[in-house]
């Protein structure tokens, strides 16, 4: 019943500007060995801002090794060179968000990050190479970006690898790097390159221990290769199934994260940037009548309980940086009161104020019912709003709830795009 759920918010949540609730936050947070921060659209400000403060004292206060984002491997890895100082890395932040070239560019090329990245810099800078904190991406969009940095590691040496590489090459050549040109070939027509891409990929884990270590060069060509072996999957069923493409994508995310945990060691603790659609438990939507997995829910099954805590983040009203359509240029867009009776009207309703959730044994029950949970794309239709809002069991699909009242669009750098 809504009026229980309202009870339990003027109950259990607790105002956000007070430190001591937050600092209890990361007290239970920092035990957990994968923090999920989640958003509740690709361009507002706050969800950054905050997500970068937590992420701070996570790193300085409980340890954490490394933080994993929703963006593409190759790109985010020339914010990882920058913010490591690896020779001939990016001299400034504003030079490696320059790799950000692939639509949408804001998600990680804005204003925001960029104060992030400084920080992790100095941070880093006096500490020893095993101890610095890394910034990876494990999305699995960059087909062909990973190709090329397979080839850069390959291309020079006289193996299987480099041999398996060439003929990866060769085949995806024929479709001038258009995944959509791709897609349909591949999934239509059976025409595709998943031998070359698993022989590849089979070829550099058999092979992986004869590459030195130096700035990362294993870990790099084993997560390209895996992401040319898991974009083909998933771009050769896009065509044919949404859910299928979902689960491939999401699979393919945890899988790059453990790679990056097995990296750092026994001592791992990382913090996971990705939409509320990937880190909140699916088993706690309408994607499990749906057949559709993820992150959130895929961590859990593979964690113990207590190494795993989901943060869902939501606003009510505000700006926000979008499109109308794949593809165009980004908008400021007016983000519309949430829905009477939805997750973040009942937020709202017990006070027009940011404030925190911690779910726990105690008061899970009473935000167990299914109840409208909103969600923005980096497409986004203010008109068509009623569609934005996801059926969630919020206290089971997070372990803690970050509501901010007004929040304003993300600040986006001028990057120039490449569509794929």
């Amino acid at each position: 019943m809504v009026w229980e759920v309202v009870e339990g918010i003027e109950k259990y949540a607790k105002r956000l500007d007070d430190r001591s609730n937050v600092d209890a936050l990361l007290e239970r947070a920092g035990q957990a060995k994968v923090v999920l921060l989640g958003e509740a659209s690709h361009g507002t400000s706050e969800f950054y801002t905050t997500r970068a403060e937590i992420t701070k004292r996570l790193i300085e206060e409980k340890g954490f090794t490394a933080v994993v984002v929703e963006g593409d491997w190759p790109s985010c890895q020339q914010v990882n060179q920058y913010i490591k100082r690896y020779e001939d890395a990016p001299a400034t932040p504003e030079e490696a968000v320059k790799a950000f070239n692939r639509w949408p560019t804001w998600m990680w090329a804005n204003e925001e990050m960029l104060e992030l990245y400084r920080w992790m810099r100095e941070h880093n800078d006096g500490r020893t190479d095993g101890t610095k904190i890394g910034f990876y991406g494990f999305d699995v969009y960059s087909l062909w970006e990973s190709i090329d940095e397979v080839i850069r590691h390959l291309g020079k040496k006289s193996s299987a690898d480099a041999e398996a590489a060439r003929q990866v090459f060769e085949c995806f050549a024929t479709f001038n790097r258009n995944t959509e040109s791709y897609a349909v070939s591949a999934g239509l027509l059976s025409e595709g390159c998943t031998d070359e891409a698993v022989k590849l990929l089979a070829e550099v884990r058999r092979h992986k221990h004869a590459y030195t270590t130096r700035e990362e060069e294993a870990l790099d060509l084993e997560v390209n290769a895996l992401i040319t072996a898991n974009a083909e999957h998933y771009y050769r069923i896009m065509v044919r199934s949404d859910n299928e493409s979902w689960n491939v994508r999401d699979r393919h995310m945890v899988e790059v994260l453990h790679h990056v945990m097995k990296f750092y060691g026994e001592d791992a603790k990382v913090i996971v940037w990705a939409h509320n659609t990937h880190v909140g438990d699916a088993r706690a939507t309408s994607m499990l009548e749906e057949g559709t997995v993820n992150v959130g829910q895929l961590v859990r099954e593979q964690h113990a309980p207590e190494d795993v805590y989901i943060i869902g983040f939501g606003t009510y009203t505000g700006t926000v940086t979008a499109s109308e359509e794949w593809g165009l240029n980004l908008e400021r867009m007016h983000v519309p009161a949430a829905r009477p009776g939805s997750w973040e009207e009942l937020l709202h309703r017990t006070g027009p104020y940011d404030k925190l959730i911690m779910f726990n044994e105690e008061n899970r029950p009473i935000f167990s019912d299914r109840i409208g949970h909103r969600a923005i794309g980096v497409v986004y239709r203010p008109r068509y709003e009623r569609y934005n809002y996801v059926p969630s069991q919020v206290s089971h699909r997070y372990d803690a709830f970050i509501y901010l009242e007004t929040t304003q669009a993300l600040h986006p750098l001028s990057v120039p795009v490449v569509l794929v």
